[in-house]
């Protein structure tokens, strides 16, 4: 199907599934993780998230998306930047993969991504949108579904389309 990049609040789109950059504990958070909550209702999506527990990093689970826009959400949990040495990209790349994986396994058609492990979790976006490029496009050669990459700055979103050409 297709890759798009925009621009925005990843709430307000019309997907199957959007992607939460969740921690491991699965409890509400701040930034996209927060409005994700909000957007979802946070008592009912705490609820699920609370029944399923953990999420190593790298993995992903799924809960319905109750009172947002999305069928799904997929919390996936993204590491957290000590350097590169560490396994992050390794780490990333399966954070990614997973919530495709996921997705398609569960009949969805469109999936919204967030920057996943670019804001708190310091993960620097240069290597993290080359990441999300490299997996989803390879992830694309092989699956059918349309796939968002959602960049919340201007800067992001720019360097988002470079990079896009690039590969």
């Amino acid at each position: 199907m297709s890759f798009n990049l925009l621009m925005g609040d990843i709430t307000n789109l019309k997907v199957d599934a959007i992607v939460n950059a969740a921690n491991t504990e699965l409890k509400i958070g701040g930034g996209v993780c927060g409005a994700i909550f909000c957007a979802a209702g946070p008592k009912k999506l705490e609820q699920a998230c609370d029944m399923i527990g953990t999420c190593p990093v790298g993995e992903s689970v799924i809960t319905k998306g109750y009172e947002s826009s999305a069928k799904y959400i997929i919390h996936t949990v993204g590491p957290v930047w000590r350097g590169g040495n560490q396994g992050e990209k390794r780490l990333l790349e399966n954070a990614y993969n997973s919530a495709l994986t996921m997705a398609t396994e569960h009949d969805c058609q469109s999936i919204a991504f967030p920057l996943i492990s670019s804001g708190i979790y310091g993960y620097p976006k240069l290597e993290a949108l080359k990441v999300a490029v490299n997996v989803i496009e390879e992830y694309l050669a092989t699956y059918d579904i349309d796939v968002f990459l959602i960049l919340f700055d201007e800067q992001s979103y720019e360097l988002a389309k470079k990079i896009k050409n690039t590969c």
